[in-house]
């Protein structure tokens, strides 16, 4: 596996220890494959550190980079929420970024992702 984009549905199951998704973080962690993580999935699964150790750990690992939203990608961003007729910023923002770093998404809901982009390579957990 290559570079891989990680959506909310795929830190929650991170968190809450589902095999198939800790089986995909442990195998890219194996082989040295980035994990990617935008900004705002950080956003919408992250509630109280004090409680998230493993989803901490997760993110504060070498191999696992948070990606900033930054201008270009934020109109992007909302260039596919308009085009898509969506207010969802944050799956947006995991299109684009999926789109820049020619990278796989590992995600909970891959119809979410494909409205915006239905040539996305998506692994479904």
């Amino acid at each position: 596996m290559s570079a891989a984009i990680l959506d909310t549905g795929a830190l929650i199951g991170f968190e809450r220890n589902e095999r198939r998704v800790v089986a995909i973080v442990a195998r890219a962690l194996e082989h040295h494959d980035p994990l990617l993580v935008p900004a705002g999935v950080v956003a919408q699964a992250w509630r109280d550190g004090s409680r998230q150790t493993r989803l901490a750990r997760l993110l504060g690992s070498p191999l696992c980079e948070v990606l900033a939203l930054d201008d270009r990608q934020a109109r992007a961003a909302g260039q596919l929420c308009g085009v898509a007729n969506s207010t969802d910023v944050v799956d947006a923002s995991v299109a684009v970024a999926a789109r820049d770093r020619t990278a796989r998404v590992i995600t909970s809901d891959p119809e979410d992702l494909r409205r915006f982009d239905s040539h996305l390579d998506i692994v479904t957990i």
